[in-house]
């Protein structure tokens, strides 16, 4: 019924940048936060970054790992989310999940869709 596509992940050097955008379709009635999520291999998967929507405060919040690296960012009319990567380090390496707190058209509750993840690999 919905569906979270990420798109722009891939390689890049250890100081350069990466933008990772998402677009959830579908029976989407609302979206509350919309946020990045990254499991690298042997780790759990841990919070990048967060967003709420306007109705909620446009709240953000970051992973101290990535505050003033990372910035997030979501169209609301668009139902997309973006998360801009600058100075990138090796440990920044994993495959990053798009998630979005849903509720559907007919529906009363809400619920938290995932993508299906982005490879992000940063050389040193």
């Amino acid at each position: 019924q919905v569906q979270l596509v990420e798109s722009g992940g891939g390689l890049v050097q250890a100081g350069g940048s990466l933008r990772l955008s998402c677009a959830a379709s579908g029976s989407i009635f609302k979206i509350n936060a919309m946020g990045w999520y990254r499991q690298a291999p042997g780790k759990q998967r841990e919070l990048v970054a967060t967003i709420t929507n306007i109705i909620s405060g446009g709240r953000i919040n970051y992973a101290a790992s990535v505050k003033g690296r990372f910035t997030i960012s979501r169209d609301n009319a668009k139902n997309t989310v973006s998360l801009q990567m600058s100075s990138l380090k090796p440990e920044d390496t994993a495959v990053y999940y798009c998630a979005a707190d849903i509720q559907l058209i007919g529906g009363s509750s809400w619920y938290r869709d995932w993508g299906q993840g982005t490879q992000v690999t940063v050389s040193s």
